[in-house]
């Protein structure tokens, strides 16, 4: 079950309680996790990677909009904020529903699928509403791919998210079963991370690491995520070592052709 603080979002409760309802929804969720852990040894993309890539979206959104960033949805649309944060909880909670079908070409495949279930989601909203929000989510959920350029501050608050999904509980798996590579090791590395209203910018993300190898997620990932989101200017990230020494992750790390 996912569960967000919906606060005063009437909408965005509504729209919850009818994901946490819908067993299609659930079945879907496993289905991403069986296709990314068990078929390809990646790491998570069930309900636990959703949750947490929809709660570090809604504190964006909501730190954001403090610090008088205009959401797309209010600026070009004249609806509300409580749109805004709808629309960043369902791309985060919708952005790998194509993996059901495939991992490549999964964005394009989410689009479909989940332009339906928006819509039974939100059959409670009048028709031009469930209609731009459901257009905003899937412009959202279309440019999380690497190569994405969103077009509005949702959807960069969604790409950033996504990558903050980071710390070694989602690499567990793949690492654990001795898939032992600079994705596995460097995820490992990474003991969590959290998000703050910051001083000089609005956004403050700090990495908290156990082993330097975790620069790797910051610098390669959550960097090229940030570059082209729209909101890079909004955001700063620091990352740091917990405590006085680097914890020991691999003793012997043998090349094969």
């Amino acid at each position: 079950m996912i569960k967000l603080q919906t606060g005063n979002n009437e909408i965005l409760r509504k729209a919850l309680d009818n994901i946490n309802s819908s067993e299609e929804i659930r079945v879907m969720w496993e289905m991403t996790n069986t296709n990314a852990i068990k078929r390809m040894g990646y790491s998570d993309h069930g309900i636990v990677h959703f949750q947490i890539v929809a709660d570090y979206a809604l504190q964006m959104c909501r730190i954001l909009a403090k610090s008088d960033k205009k959401m797309g949805i209010v600026k070009e649309y004249g609806l509300t904020m409580n749109h805004a944060e709808l629309v960043v909880v369902l791309a985060s909670l919708f952005h790998d529903l194509g993996m059901t079908i495939n991992r490549r070409g999964h964005e394009e495949y989410s689009l479909f699928i989940a332009s339906r279930v928006i819509d039974l989601v939100l059959d409670f909203l009048p028709v031009r509403e469930r209609v731009i929000v459901r257009g905003e989510t899937l412009h959202a959920i279309i440019n999380h791919r690497d190569d994405g350029h969103p077009n509005t501050i949702e959807a960069g608050i969604v790409r950033v998210a996504d990558a903050l999904d980071m710390s070694k509980g989602r690499s567990r798996i793949p690492f654990e079963k001795g898939e032992i590579n600079i994705h596995s090791l460097s995820a490992y590395a990474i003991n969590s991370v959290t998000l703050k209203e910051g001083t000089g910018v609005p956004v403050e993300i700090n990495i908290f690491m156990n082993n330097s190898s975790g620069i790797f997620q910051v610098d390669e990932l959550l960097k090229e995520k940030l570059k082209h989101s729209g909101i890079e200017r909004y955001c700063q990230v620091t990352a740091t070592i917990d405590g006085d020494s680097e914890k020991k992750l691999l003793t012997k790390f043998v090349v094969s052709a």
